[in-house]
């Protein structure tokens, strides 16, 4: 900002556009809060089925999202502005000061081109007869220059970073609105600086940079790790390939510093910090991002030397996804070339296979298979796995990394499961529930989109297909998977003749290898409890189905379990799991949010699951049942408890004189045990599946 331009500012204009913008924030707020409250409180609580249930609840919610950053972004704006304006306002007042002073001196100061000039005002020589002139020295002079430099210095510097920081936020979104908030211009400004300089530093220095520069570099992305202008410059200032060459290098325990070495229990952190700077970035739409996306595509598909071998890029970018929020397009774009390559591979396993370590989040993984990280990722944007287990073009992703794909031991030195096949099964659940962790506190279930119930089609069916190979690493995943599906799962499991959404032979082929582990095999008896229980609570209309239905489901997966633990009719059980003394835990928040009983429901789970331990505890030895006919009768204690329930609930419609056989004590038992072995016969009828 030059001299005069300060120095006859009228910042009336910009006061009254900021008012102007007060008001835009007002309203929004008004909008935003009608949008959250009314509209989109009502479209969660609406009953809706069919399109409405998706397409009309997706767009609500959608469009109150985008009421929110519409109004965040209006109040950004307005607080950057109101800002930069006080500033500018206090900077013109400095300079009036400044000037009034060099007057008082007999000093003025006149435009000069680009710059200006400190002059007297009225030569000593030239002043009129009698008239004393203000005497000044060079010095005066000097600081009245340094002070008016020192004010347009201060005052260009809030212009330009204002402009800057607009900039900025605006470029975050090419459509709709940025979420980005802040209160100042000085803190926008700070976050772009801090971005640059930790850019600049792993440029010059990479792995060469002393231990006090990388604990520097790692309080930045620490700190600045949320920031949305943060995350965008580091990537963009950094670039993709440095990025990868980066990782490469201080992956490495022989850099020239030592800095892995030395640095090693920071590592992990450190990993986690840049992972969540790099997700937050590909969540913005500036050109500059999309740029750094399409080239990391590119790039991912190349190798990096280090001093231990060469690694690929897939190798190096994935590690860094297992933590952070990836813009779900990105990781579609990555997952379908990343399985494109393994394919055109033929024998990933082999070529992944080297000895590089660039995972440091935890102490087992070496993080040599890119899909291990890839899949995490996927976990954490559940909307990104449904469309990526969902996909046939270029190829049938879910296919390849439920059953086709071969997968091999990136924890030499542990023998535990398979990090990569159970990042598989984690990410299926989320493709299919819309969640990433199915046993977080708190969690909750939307009703399921057409899209999810796809991804839950092809996954039961993809691995119902592998048979007796079913990835022990995946039991658990697909035991919640199954619960989240509750209600479909029962009516499959239940349905005497009919044909439901979900097969009925891939569900007992499922929980057939489901049950071989008793951990799992008990995940998957207390999920389904709660559609059992649910379904009891809320059938009003034809009462006796739901107590047929529970029986059904209770004989089904007890003939599963007894396929599972039985390998020669009934005499070495195959899983040394079922030695082990049965020990209850609580598996929560898998009723979605909307269903009217759910409390109830979970009151009734805790009952109906204890009841069933009691007779696992007093059944299971070493030894399980040998007669696979009577097995329905080992669930005594369960099935009594459920009839229990269900004539509670009941009890008016089974004491009426035309609903005989559903007496208290007796008819209700008769009716469940004779369900149950209908379940254990359809269960074992539809067991060829394969």
């Amino acid at each position: 900002m030059d001299f005069e331009t300060l120095r006859q500012g009228d910042f009336s204009r910009l006061g009254q556009a900021i008012t102007a913008w007060n008001g835009v924030v007002e309203k929004l707020a008004t909008l935003e809060t009608d949008a959250r409250d009314d509209l989109k409180a009502k479209a969660d609580k609406a009953d809706w089925a069919g399109v409405n249930a998706t397409v009309s609840r997706e767009f609500i919610t959608k469009t109150a999202g985008e009421f929110s950053d519409a109004h965040t972004q209006a109040k950004t704006i307005h607080d950057i502005l109101s800002d930069t304006r006080d500033e500018l306002v206090d900077y013109k007042e400095q300079l009036d000061q400044a000037l009034e002073r060099g007057r008082k001196r007999n000093l003025t100061v006149t435009r000069t081109g680009g710059g200006f000039a400190v002059t007297m005002i009225i030569h000593p020589d030239r002043a009129a007869k009698g008239h004393e002139v203000p005497d000044h020295s060079p010095q005066d002079a000097e600081h009245l220059r340094d002070d008016v430099q020192r004010i347009l210095n201060r005052a260009t510097e809030s212009d330009t970073t204002a402009a800057t920081v607009l900039r900025a936020i605006v470029d975050q979104a090419e459509v709709g609105f940025s979420g980005a908030s802040y209160n100042d211009r000085d803190t926008a400004i700070d976050a772009l600086r801090k971005a640059e300089e930790a850019a600049e530093l792993i440029k010059k220095k990479s792995d060469e940079m002393s231990p006090e520069e990388f604990q520097k570099l790692n309080g930045l992305l620490s700190s600045f790790k949320n920031d949305p202008l943060f995350q965008e410059k580091f990537a963009t200032q950094l670039g993709p390939k440095a990025t990868l060459e980066f990782w490469a290098d201080v992956s490495s325990p022989d850099s020239p510093n030592g800095l892995a070495r030395t640095q090693l229990d920071h590592l992990g952190e450190f990993q986690k910090n840049l992972g969540d700077v790099l997700g937050g970035a590909t969540q913005s739409d500036s050109p500059a991002m999309r740029r750094w996306e399409d080239n990391m595509l590119k790039l991912a598909g190349e190798q990096y030397p280090t001093r231990q071998g060469n690694v690929w890029g897939y190798q190096i970018m994935s590690n860094l996804m297992r933590t952070g929020d990836y813009d779900d397009q990105f990781l579609n774009k990555y997952g379908n070339e990343l399985v494109a390559k393994e394919k055109e591979m033929r024998l990933p396993d082999h070529l992944w296979n080297q000895q590089a370590k660039l995972n440091f989040i935890g102490d087992e993984e070496f993080g040599r298979d890119p899909m291990t990280g890839f899949l995490t990722a996927l976990t954490n944007s559940p909307d990104a796995s449904t469309d990526f287990f969902n996909a046939k073009e270029p190829q049938d992703n879910a296919q390849w990394v439920l059953k086709d794909r071969p997968y091999f031991d990136d924890t030499p030195l542990s023998d535990g499961p398979n990090p990569a096949k159970d990042a598989a099964g984690k990410a299926m659940f989320a493709a299919v529930s819309g969640v990433s962790d199915p046993e977080a506190p708190g969690t909750k279930y939307e009703e399921h989109t057409p899209e999810q119930r796809e991804a839950m089609k092809r996954s039961l069916g993809i691995l119902a297909s592998t048979g007796n190979d079913f990835p022990p690493e995946m039991r658990d995943s697909m035991a919640y998977a199954l619960g989240n599906h509750g209600d479909r799962v029962h009516e499959a499991m239940s349905s005497p003749l009919v044909e439901r959404e979900l097969d009925a032979g891939q569900l007992m082929e499922v929980s057939k290898q489901i049950s071989r582990n008793r951990d799992d095999y008990q995940t998957l008896t207390q999920v389904m409890h709660q559609p059992i229980v649910a379904d009891i609570l809320t059938e009003h209309a034809h009462p006796e189905d739901s107590l047929d239905r529970a029986g059904r489901t209770i004989g089904f997966l007890e003939e599963a379990r007894y396929q599972a633990t039985n390998t020669d009719k009934g005499e070495a059980l195959a899983d040394a799991s079922w030695d082990k003394t049965w020990r209850y835990h609580i598996v929560g928040g898998l009723l979605t949010p909307w269903h009217p009983v759910g409390d109830a429901v979970q009151r009734g789970v805790d009952v109906i699951t204890a009841k069933m331990l009691e007779d696992e505890q007093n059944r299971i030895n070493a030894q399980a049942t040998s007669d696979h006919t009577r097995t329905y009768e080992n669930r005594s204690r369960e099935l009594q408890s459920l009839a229990d329930l269900w004539y509670r609930e009941n009890k008016d419609w089974a004491e009426d004189p035309t609903h005989e056989g559903f007496s208290n004590g007796h008819g209700v038992y008769k009716q469940i045990e004779e369900s149950s072995n209908d379940g254990n016969k359809k269960a074992e009828g539809v067991a060829g599946i394969q």
